[in-house]
């Protein structure tokens, strides 16, 4: 018995310990209370007293649950309630004894049908989710096709890179590959980092639709300005007015003089730390793509030595936080990157993303996070 006792509840909990559970509820319960509580103004009107403010909230968080399932299950869900609140026991003293009455449907009472009707209401949510996660893993492992499974060999340059998204599919976006050129026999490199506005499925969509026209135009004979134009005029068509718009950073790389040409379009500024300890900022460019269609960006260029740092990196990475809602920030990142110039870029990498996971303590990720870190040899 003990042993079947075991099963079952490794079966249950997979193996984790309750302090992992209980850390897993916490995040479960903050992102459960961020998707309703957006929708509640939580703000005390004037005049209200508190068992009043109290009552009003109850009902706004009510409807604010009830209005994300279905008409069908919304009425099996106030149905389910209305019969458990009908489940009351009357006492009553007669000849000195208790007596109790309920109220019976069939061989049940009113109660519980209504717990089986909440049963019902969350079966047919639980098949939903099954559906939608199955769904969802399709989506991640098509996603996974576009993006680099391991950094390219680049001749004078170290290559680490990561994502995490903060759902099952993510908006982020990097790569680095060749792009061979008339005048230059070994080609130039592209490298590019991405973020759609937004996150989860339309987000992965349009991230979709960036790395097809980012293959396609870079193949094109264009510069890097020209290939960054193209791409915000084909974004423009599917940003929903300016709504869905994408900041990128995209830099090509010649390895045969180590220069280093860039557009930063809306996008976090990447840092670069030089050996002699200096950090530089790559801002030139222009507005995100997919907000003005027919916007003139510009480049920049300067010269990777060996020795020299470059961190590219999108917003989920410097705006993770904590319990008390303190962001990481970019001076952590840059202190991470001057103290640790001795290491890998993977290594450092790896820290980086522990670093993150120390700060946040558990908290839930609300944005997909991206780094890119690269190093001149």
């Amino acid at each position: 018995m003990i042993k079947r006792l075991k099963r079952f509840w490794l079966r249950v909990t997979n193996g984790m310990a309750m302090s992992e559970m209980w850390k897993q509820f916490q995040a479960d319960a903050r992102l459960s209370y961020r998707l309703y509580s957006h929708e509640v103004d939580t703000r005390r009107m004037p005049g209200t007293g508190r068992v009043r403010h109290f009552f009003r909230m109850v009902r706004l968080f009510f409807w604010a649950i009830v209005e994300k399932l279905s008409p069908a299950r919304r009425v099996l869900l106030i149905a389910a309630l209305v019969m458990m609140a009908m489940n009351i026991h009357f006492s009553f003293n007669s000849g000195g004894r208790h007596e109790s009455t309920q109220v019976y449907i069939g061989p049940l009472s009113i109660g519980t049908w209504g717990e089986l009707l909440l049963l019902t209401v969350l079966l047919l949510e639980i098949t939903d989710r099954v559906v939608m996660k199955r769904d969802l893993q399709i989506a991640k492992e098509i996603q996974s096709w576009l993006l680099p499974p391991a950094p390219p060999v680049v001749p004078g340059l170290e290559i680490a890179f990561a994502t995490r998204p903060a759902n099952t599919v993510a908006g982020d976006y990097y790569d680095v590959f060749p792009r061979p050129g008339p005048n230059l026999p070994g080609g130039t490199y592209l490298i590019a980092i991405a973020d759609v506005a937004g996150k989860s499925v339309p987000a992965a969509m349009l991230m979709a639709t960036y790395q097809a026209s980012l293959k396609t135009l870079a193949a094109t004979p264009s510069t890097l300005t020209e290939l960054v134009s193209s791409m915000n005029n084909y974004a423009c068509g599917n940003s929903q007015g300016g709504r869905r718009f994408t900041t990128t950073f995209l830099a090509e790389y010649d390895p045969a003089s180590g220069r280093l040409t860039y557009v930063n379009a809306g996008h976090n500024p990447p840092m670069l730390r030089r050996k002699n300890g200096n950090i530089e900022r790559l801002t030139e460019g222009g507005l995100p793509l997919g907000i003005i269609e027919g916007t003139t960006y510009k480049s920049d260029s300067t010269t990777i030595a060996a020795g020299d740092w470059l961190a590219i990196f999108t917003d989920g990475v410097t705006e993770a936080e904590n319990t008390a809602a303190q962001e990481y920030g970019e001076g952590r990142l840059m202190a991470a990157l001057i103290a640790n110039t001795a290491a890998t870029p993977q290594d450092l990498l790896n820290g980086i993303m522990m670093d993150i996971d120390r700060f946040a303590a558990g908290m839930p990720q609300h944005d997909d996070i991206t780094l890119m870190l690269l190093k001149a040899g």
